[in-house]
C-alpha cells in the first residue's frame, strides 16, 4: 500500500491490513440481509482468506444500516441510540443476477447493490499485473442517492490510496475497520462536531477524539460527533465511541475515508431531500432535544468567578438598579471552600445560608446556575467514601490536585458513570443543590477521563468519547426530576448529547479570531444534530494575559450583538463581564439586550420547531439553500431560526462582505429590501448596528414592552411584525419603544 494509506491506517509490522473482495453468499435473515464477504491480506496475496458477514438493515425509506465484525455483523445497542418508535426495521429481500446482487425493500426499491460484473479490458501489455477483484458496493439509503464504496483507489495493484472496506488485525484480532466512499470533485462535507475551521471539510483529516480544545482555533475539539453530511444530501453516522479518523478527500482526493479504532463497524447511511431532513432522520436514531425552559432564553451573567453570596447579590442588585435585563446568575468555580476543589458544597463562611441566598435571588427574578465537574479531588470531603465504594476510577499515577491547570489531571479520579451505584451517588450530590434552589448545573469538562484507570463496564478507550453522554444524561435527569425543567450547561459532546441541552462553545480567546472560530464551531455543531448552542460573551480568556487582559469595547459590543442572535446568551470569562464595567459602550449594549428580550417569543417559537425537526436554532445557510454552491463555503453568516439572517461584524473596521441568498430580504433596522442572490461588498455598519435581514413576508412574534426578566413576560401580549413593503424600519415598528429607549 502507499505510504499515505499506511499512515492513515496506522499500519505497522504487527498490524495486518485486509481488503474486502466480492461477496460469495447473500441470504435473508428475518428482516435483514446477511452477506458473506471474503478478505485478503494487502501486500501478500498468498495469505489465507478471512470471511466476515455483513448485516444490512433498513429503517424506513431513507436509512440503511451496515454492520460487520467478528460476531457476524451483530446489531448492537448503545446509549448513543434512542430509536424513534416509528423507525422500525423494514423487510428486505434479494434479487440475484449474474452481474449484480440487489437488496430491495417492500416497495421494490433497490437499497444496496453489489456489482459482480467483470470490468472490460483490451489486452495490450503484461507489464503491470491484473488486479484482484475488490468489493464493489453501492448504498442507496433512499433508493435514489447512490453512495458508493470507493473500490480500486490504487496506482498499481497493491499500491492503494484508500480501501473500499478493510480490516486491521493485530495478533490475529480485529483492532480497527476502515471504509472509503467515492467523493465527487465538487462535493462538500460538514459536521463531525464542533469544528472551528472552514465549513467545507474537504481536504481535511479529522480525528474524533474528545479533548479540551484549549480555545476555538485549533484542530482539537470539545464536541466530536461521528456524523457528517454531504452536499449531495446524504449523511453518514458511524455508530461508535472509539476514536475515529475521517479523511475528507485528503489522503485520497477522490474518497472520504474513515478508520474506526475498535473491534467492529456499524454505520448508518441516510439520504433525503435537504440537510434538515437528513438530520431529522439522524435524530430519529439518536434522539431529539426538548425545548429548554423560557427563562433560559434570557441573559445569563457570569464571570470566573463570584466568590461570596454578598458579591453575587451586589452584582444582581446593580443589574436591576441600572436596568440590565437578565434571568440567570452563574456562580463558577468559587462557591466551594477552596476555589476549583469541587465538593458540591457551599463554603459555609462565604455562603452561610445557601437556601435563603438562592430564594432571595429568585425573588429578584434570578435563577442560579452552579459550576461543577465529574472528577473528585483527593481534598474533597467525599473522596474517601468514593474510593471505598468504587464510585471513582482512580489512575495508577498520582493526580496533581494542586493549582488548577484546567485539566482532568488536577483530580484524583473520574466518577465512574458506567457504574449504576456511582451514578446514583453523583445524582444525589446534585439533587441536594437543586433542592436548595439551584435551577441549573453547569456540566463542565467531561471531554477527557483518566485513561490509566479501570472502569466498571468498558475500557477507557471505549468510554472516553462516550463519557460526555453518560455525564450529561445524569445531570439532565436529576435536574428534570427535581425542578421539573430539563436543562444543563455543558461543554463536551458526542452522538446523542443533543438530547440534553444546552451546550456552549468552550474557552474562546477574547479576539476577533476567537469570535470567528466560535461561530464556525456552532455552524458545524448544528450540522451534527445539536439544536441549542451558546458561547461565552465576549470570549473566555484574555490575550496575551489569560486572566487580566482588558477586553476592547468594540469586541465587547460586537460579540454581544452576535449573542443576541444565538439560541442562548451568556456572559462569562476570566475577568469582568458585566456591561456596566464598559461605560463607553454601555448604552449600546443595553439597547441590544432589550432587543434580545423582545425577540424571545420568536426564539421560543423556533425552539419548538427545533425540538421536533432536524433544524438547529443557529443554521448554516445550506439548511435553506443546499442547492446554492456558494452557501457551502459561507461560515461567517447564519440563520437564527427559519426567518432571520445574521452577518456578525468580526473586525474593528465596522465592515464586511455579506452574501444574501435567493429570495427577498428586509433589513431589520432600516426596512430596505434586497433581492438575492447578491453579494454586498465592503458593507459598512456602525458599531450600534449589525447586518441583520428578515425573509420578505415573514411574520415575527416579538414582545413589545421592556422587561427585566422573563418572569415579567405575559406571552399572550406578544405581537407579530410583518416584514414586507409596509415595514419602515425598527424605529417605526412596534419595537421602536424598546430600540429608542
Amino acid at each position: 500500500m502507499h505510504d499515505n494509506l499506511a499512515s492513515f491506517l496506522g499500519a505497522s509490522l504487527d498490524r495486518q491490513v485486509w481488503l474486502a473482495c466480492p461477496p460469495v453468499d447473500i441470504a435473508t435473515d428475518g428482516t435483514d440481509v446477511l452477506v458473506t464477504i471474503p478478505f485478503r491480506r494487502v501486500g501478500n496475496n498468498d495469505q489465507p482468506v478471512l470471511h466476515y458477514r455483513l448485516r444490512i438493515r433498513a429503517y424506513g425509506p431513507e436509512v440503511i444500516r451496515l454492520a460487520i465484525g467478528p460476531e457476524d455483523g451483530q446489531i448492537r445497542h448503545s446509549p448513543m441510540l434512542q430509536l424513534d418508535p416509528g423507525l422500525v426495521p423494514e423487510s428486505l429481500s434479494v434479487v440475484r443476477s449474474a452481474e449484480r446482487w440487489v437488496v430491495v425493500d417492500t416497495m421494490g426499491k433497490a437499497r444496496v447493490q453489489f456489482s459482480l460484473a467483470a470490468h472490460p479490458t483490451e489486452h495490450w501489455s503484461d507489464l503491470i499485473p491484473t488486479p484482484k477483484p475488490e468489493l464493489e458496493m453501492s448504498i442507496l439509503p433512499n433508493g435514489q442517492t447512490a453512495v458508493e464504496l470507493d473500490a480500486y483507489d490504487q496506482f498499481t495493484p497493491g499500491q492503494y490510496d484508500a480501501l473500499g472496506l478493510g480490516i486491521v488485525l493485530e495478533n490475529g484480532r480485529p483492532q480497527a475497520f476502515t471504509f472509503s466512499l467515492h467523493a465527487l470533485p465538487n462535493e462538500c462535507f460538514a459536521g463531525t462536531g464542533e469544528r472551528f475551521g472552514k465549513l467545507d471539510l474537504s481536504g481535511r483529516t479529522i480525528r474524533l477524539l474528545n479533548q479540551d480544545a484549549h480555545g476555538v482555533n485549533s484542530p482539537r475539539c470539545y464536541k466530536n460527533v461521528p456524523f457528517f453530511i454531504s452536499s449531495r444530501c446524504y449523511g453518514v453516522f458511524i455508530h461508535t465511541s472509539y476514536p475515529t479518523r475521517i479523511s475528507f478527500c485528503d489522503y485520497s482526493t477522490k474518497a472520504v475515508q474513515a478508520l474506526v479504532e475498535g473491534p467492529g463497524l456499524d454505520v448508518f447511511f441516510i439520504a433525503s431531500r435537504d440537510p434538515g431532513h437528513v438530520i431529522h432522520r439522524y435524530r430519529q436514531l439518536t434522539g431529539f432535544p426538548p425545548v429548554p425552559p423560557l427563562w433560559s432564553f434570557g441573559v445569563w451573567m457570569s464571570r470566573m468567578s463570584y466568590f461570596s453570596a454578598d458579591e453575587v447579590r451586589q452584582v444582581c442588585r446593580r443589574l436591576r438598579a441600572e436596568g440590565w435585563p437578565a434571568d440567570v446568575i452563574h456562580i463558577d468555580t468559587g462557591w466551594f471552600k477552596t476555589n476549583w476543589i469541587c465538593d458540591w458544597k457551599f463554603a459555609p463562611d462565604r455562603f452561610p445560608d445557601p437556601a435563603g441566598f438562592l430564594a432571595g435571588l429568585r425573588s429578584m427574578g434570578f435563577r442560579v446556575s452552579l459550576w461543577q465537574l465529574p472528577y473528585v479531588s483527593a481534598k474533597a470531603s467525599q473522596y474517601v467514601q468514593a474510593v471505598r465504594s468504587g464510585y471513582i476510577a482512580r489512575p495508577k499515577t498520582d493526580a496533581h490536585d494542586g493549582q488548577s491547570s484546567f485539566s482532568v489531571k488536577d483530580y484524583a479520579g473520574t466518577i465512574d458513570l458506567t457504574n449504576p451505584a456511582a451514578v446514583e451517588w453523583y445524582k444525589q450530590l446534585l439533587k441536594e443543590l437543586l433542592e436548595k434552589g439551584a435551577s441549573c448545573i453547569k456540566a463542565d469538562f467531561g471531554e477527557e477521563i483518566h485513561m490509566d484507570a479501570s472502569y466498571h463496564l468498558m475500557s477507557a478507550e471505549e468510554l472516553r468519547n462516550l463519557y460526555a453522554l453518560l455525564y450529561q444524561q445524569a445531570v439532565f435527569d436529576v435536574t428534570k426530576h427535581v425542578t421539573g425543567e430539563g436543562i444543563i450547561w455543558a461543554r463536551a459532546g458526542w452522538a446523542g448529547c443533543q438530547r440534553y441541552p444546552v451546550h456552549w462553545a468552550g474557552d474562546a480567546a477574547c479576539t476577533w479570531d476567537g469570535m470567528a472560530g466560535t461561530l464556525r464551531g456552532g455552524l458545524h455543531l448544528g450540522l451534527s444534530g445539536f439544536g441549542f448552542w451558546s458561547h461565552d460573551i465576549p470570549g473566555f480568556h484574555g490575550v496575551p494575559d489569560f486572566m487580566n487582559s482588558v477586553i476592547p469595547d468594540r469586541l465587547y459590543v460586537r460579540w454581544a450583538q452576535f449573542g443576541v442572535f444565538t439560541s442562548h446568551m451568556r456572559y462569562h470569562g476570566t475577568s469582568r463581564r458585566e456591561p456596566y464595567h464598559y461605560p463607553k459602550v454601555a448604552p449600546i449594549v443595553r439597547r441590544w439586550l432589550r432587543l434580545r428580550y423582545a425577540l424571545i417569543p420568536y426564539i421560543l417559537e423556533q425552539a419548538r420547531q427545533v425540538a421536533e425537526s432536524g433544524y438547529p436554532m443557529l443554521r448554516a445557510l445550506v439548511f435553506h439553500h443546499c442547492d446554492d454552491p456558494v452557501c457551502w463555503h459561507i461560515d461567517d453568516q447564519y440563520y437564527l431560526g427559519g426567518d432571520i439572517l445574521v452577518a456578525p461584524i468580526m473586525n474593528d473596521r465596522d465592515r464586511r462582505n455579506v452574501y444574501l441568498p435567493s429570495g427577498r430580504w428586509v433589513n431589520l433596522f432600516d426596512g430596505r429590501i434586497q433581492q438575492g442572490p447578491t453579494l454586498l461588498m465592503d458593507l459598512h455598519c456602525p458599531l450600534d448596528l449589525m447586518p441583520v435581514w428578515v425573509r420578505f413576508g415573514a411574520q415575527i412574534p416579538v414582545y413589545p414592552q421592556p422587561v427585566q426578566h422573563t418572569g415579567q413576560m405575559d406571552l399572550s401580549k406578544a405581537i407579530r411584525i410583518r416584514f414586507d413593503d409596509t415595514y419602515n424600519g425598527i424605529t417605526n415598528s412596534p419595537l421602536g419603544r424598546i430600540w429608542n429607549a
